[in-house]
């Protein structure tokens, strides 16, 4: 019989990984608490609709990364979801999240592309996405941004460099891609295949065209910032003034449009060199019309997602390590009525509060004493007929050096908790 494997793309988390993810994950949730954001969590499965509307039609997600079916049973359209931004923003018109005010959320999970599986990008990736609902002004712009400078370095993580961009309104860019898609009309010679069907259904993607004629064209296009009105260039300013305030260097990208139809004035992505193409972890923007494109009473919003899968290859590819707390004590036990004595000792241990891992199977205590001093605890509890008769466990220390000592339950339970 064939041995069913995971989907390509599609990866599993086995221990020892999944303790660097959770260790991760700790770190980021205490970050965002630290900002005062709060966990919202909506269905891995949406309407297929929401991300055409909000996405955008002619997007490579909605045209060829979404994972989309048929519902057999009720011949629904549903959809995987490659994003959470319009998810988020689907669930807070639904509920009517902002009927108090303004709202800053966060959640996390898997995101789903169907993409040809490389370092860095795979099928099913995982990603926290921060959302700023009903804030207009830059300084929640500039919040993001700074927030995200303040996690790479909790982390520990260098190299990281902030692109930015003020891609306008609406309308401003309505007069924009009607000047591009005229230079690009004649250049079309030296333009490829992608850019000539984008030139008419998404423009503005030419512009972080990776095609090297492409971009030589790209680079004596019409520039976006001269079709920008005072109220997008004031956003802007302001921006950039909080950011300088903050000493957060960013590099002005023109040609940086995100490839997502919903954002407007703000963009930005925090990028690696370290990572080779997929060089993105993390990237957002402001998003002013997308309650209105879904159907809700027009509201701002702001956000950014972060890659799990591309810090954590950061972190990994500069040798920092993220562990858990061990556990504080490892149970051990041999001999006639221990198994009892222990299983009851280490019940109470963990009534007090503390981390307790016990022995399970068979074993002496040679191969006991690898495990325990393998579980990374801080002390081993033994249990042996001795022990029994006397009432009492032998303590052994095991990352202090100190000696190892008789002592009762509670003798033990006043060291650790002193």
């Amino acid at each position: 019989m064939n041995q069913i494997q995971a989907v390509k793309g599609m990866n599993d988390i086995l221990p020892g990984e999944s303790d660097t993810w959770l260790a991760f994950e700790a770190e980021v949730e205490g970050w965002l608490a630290q900002y005062g954001y709060r966990n919202i969590r909506m269905p891995l499965v949406e309407p297929t609709a929401l991300f055409g509307r909000a996405i955008g039609e002619a997007t490579d997600i909605v045209e060829k990364e979404m994972y989309s079916w048929v519902d057999k049973l009720n011949e629904e359209h549903l959809t995987l979801r490659p994003e959470g931004t319009a998810s988020c923003v689907r669930a807070a018109i639904e509920h009517s999240l902002l009927h108090d005010g303004p709202k800053r959320l966060w959640y996390s999970g898997p995101m789903y592309r169907h993409e040809r599986p490389q370092k860095g990008r795979y099928r099913q990736f995982h990603q926290y996405g921060v959302e700023a609902l009903g804030y207009a002004g830059p300084d929640v712009d500039a919040e993001q941004i700074v927030m995200c400078a303040r996690l790479w370095q909790r982390l520990g993580l260098q190299g990281i460099r902030l692109e930015l961009n003020n891609i306008g309104s609406a309308e401003e860019r309505a007069r924009y891609r009607a000047a591009l898609v005229s230079h690009l009309e004649k250049n079309l010679a030296s333009l490829d295949e992608d850019a000539k069907r984008r030139m008419h259904t998404n423009p503005l993607r030419t512009l972080d065209s990776k095609n090297p004629m492409v971009k030589e064209v790209v680079a004596s296009a019409p520039s976006l910032t001269a079709f920008l009105g005072d109220a997008s260039l004031a956003h802007f300013d302001g921006l950039k003034r909080l950011l300088q305030d903050q000493r957060i260097e960013f590099n002005l990208n023109p040609r940086l449009v995100r490839g997502l139809d919903y954002y407007n004035l703000t963009v930005f992505e925090w990028v690696s060199d370290r990572l080779g193409a997929q060089g993105t972890v993390c990237g957002g923007g402001r998003y002013d019309g997308l309650f209105a494109q879904l159907g809700g009473k027009p509201a701002p919003g702001a956000g950014f997602a972060m890659g799990n899968e591309r810090l954590l290859a950061l972190l990994s590819e500069g040798g920092r390590k993220l562990e858990l707390k061990a556990p504080d004590v490892y149970v051990l036990y041999q001999g006639e009525g221990t198994l009892q004595r222990a299983f009851m000792a280490a019940e109470e241990l963990r009534g007090k509060g503390l981390g307790v891992v016990m022995h399970a199977g068979e074993g002496g205590f040679k191969s006991q004493m690898k495990k325990a001093d393998g579980s990374g605890a801080l002390y081993a509890l033994i249990i042996g007929e001795d022990e029994l008769k006397a009432g009492d466990f032998t303590v052994k220390p095991l990352r202090s050096g100190e000696p190892q000592y008789r002592a009762s339950l509670a003798n033990l339970l006043q060291k650790l908790k002193g």
